[in-house]
């Protein structure tokens, strides 16, 4: 694994400490031996977003493509050009859906 990759994982997200104390716990490891877990979930996730990366019962990473369109500078009001792109989205499982609002 990457060292820029490893340091991205953890210094962006404060709760990186607490993801691998809970893994540590659950999994019988200590925390040094857990730390690696959410830092290479991280690097296989990027790895693979090109063939939607999913994790099964919390969601799926994928690509898609947005067409060119006309928008709108706020500060001006000018009418511009945003070109066509292909963005990154996270979309939630079913099932952590039901877990985190409850089942309808």
């Amino acid at each position: 694994m990457a060292a820029s990759a490893t340091s991205w994982a953890c210094t962006r997200r404060t709760s990186c400490p607490q993801v691998a104390a809970s893994v540590a716990e659950t999994v019988g490891l200590t925390k040094t031996q857990a730390v690696p877990a959410p830092e290479a979930l991280a690097a296989l996730a990027y790895k693979n977003a090109k063939n939607r990366f999913a994790i099964p019962g919390l969601g799926k990473l994928v690509l898609v493509s947005r067409k060119a369109r006309m928008g709108r500078n706020p500060a001006t009001g000018e009418t511009i050009k945003t070109p066509a792109k292909r963005v990154g989205k996270f979309r939630v499982a079913k099932a952590a859906k039901e877990a985190i609002l409850g089942a309808k």
